[in-house]
């Protein structure tokens, strides 16, 4: 009896410490919830919404633009002048749709071209030093700071000499560049070296760890890649312009430029091409935005 009415004196001071406990964290999330936002919240959303507005300003009256038929930079929010016409010309006078389909060959093939090339140099500077590589690798990352106009007339006679000029990879071969092999090697600092020597004592060669290992871990950065890549090919204006001379070969940069008449602009048909032109990258990034966001974090975090 003496155990029993020790016991629950014991239990009941525990049972009230926790239902004591509990309540406070009741009240706490209470508390939370209950919070107004200070006047500098308040004026922080307030800031960054004006923010957001100013800059999305120029992608709305630019849409607002291209479906109304008008000789000048205006814009009315009238619906009744709403119409599809411009881009109907778009399409059907002016070729665009060609335009279109020479960028994204252009851009799968650049796309193709720095990611392999780019991916293999970054496991051979990283995972294969070879003597010398390290001062090889930091003299490649110096070229990044030599502006493309400096290399732009070599270039040409490069293109021009191997018979390459008004073709696909043309226009996709100076796009691998020394940014991408920097972007990758950071990202394959985070693999550790005992995967890989773990993968060659069970007789992997080199190729199939790169392969089969490798590949897979650096996915995320892969994608962010693939999204400069294509963003810089697609919105490529002087190299296409340089190095293109067929009108069958122009790019959308060049065929969005051509809309623009010599004496008189269609502003309209102008504003179509742009809306055209700018929401191909943009469902790209929307649809590949977290790997991209990630790719980019994880590079920065594991150099």
């Amino acid at each position: 009896m003496t155990e029993l009415t020790t016991d629950s004196r014991v239990d009941r001071p525990t049972e009230t410490h926790k239902t004591s406990r509990h309540d406070l964290k009741n009240d706490a999330s209470r508390g939370t919830v209950a919070r107004h936002p200070s006047s500098g919240d308040v004026a922080w959303a307030v800031a960054l919404g004006a923010l957001v507005l100013l800059a999305a300003l120029p992608f709305v009256f630019m849409a607002v633009t291209s479906v109304q038929e008008t000789m000048r930079m205006t814009a009315t929010l009238n619906t009744a002048d709403f119409t599809l016409d411009n881009y109907v010309r778009l399409f059907l006078e002016n070729k665009f749709a060609q335009a279109l389909l020479t960028s994204v060959i252009v851009v799968v093939i650049a796309c193709v071209l720095n990611i392999v090339v780019c991916s293999m140099a970054a496991f051979a500077f990283e995972k294969n030093p070879f003597p010398g590589s390290e001062a090889v690798f930091w003299i490649y990352i110096a070229t990044m700071m030599v502006p493309g106009q400096v290399t732009l007339i070599p270039l040409y006679g490069i293109i021009r000499d191997l018979g390459l000029l008004n073709t696909h990879l043309a226009l996709a071969l100076p796009v691998v560049n020394a940014f991408g092999v920097f972007l990758i090697r950071q990202f394959m600092k985070g693999i550790p070296n005992d995967l890989l020597d773990a993968a060659r004592i069970d007789g992997a060669t080199d190729f199939r760890i790169f392969l089969r290992i490798v590949i897979p871990l650096v996915r995320p950065v892969i994608v962010a890649l693939a999204v400069f890549t294509f963003l810089s090919t697609w919105n490529d204006f002087l190299w296409p312009l340089v190095s293109i001379t067929d009108a069958g070969m122009e790019t959308v940069t060049l065929a969005a430029a051509n809309l623009q008449g010599r004496f008189t602009t269609d502003y309209g048909l102008v504003m179509a091409g742009a809306t055209v032109t700018f929401l191909v990258p943009l469902t790209l990034y929307v649809l590949l935005q977290r790997q991209f966001v990630e790719g980019i974090v994880s590079s920065g975090v594991k150099g």
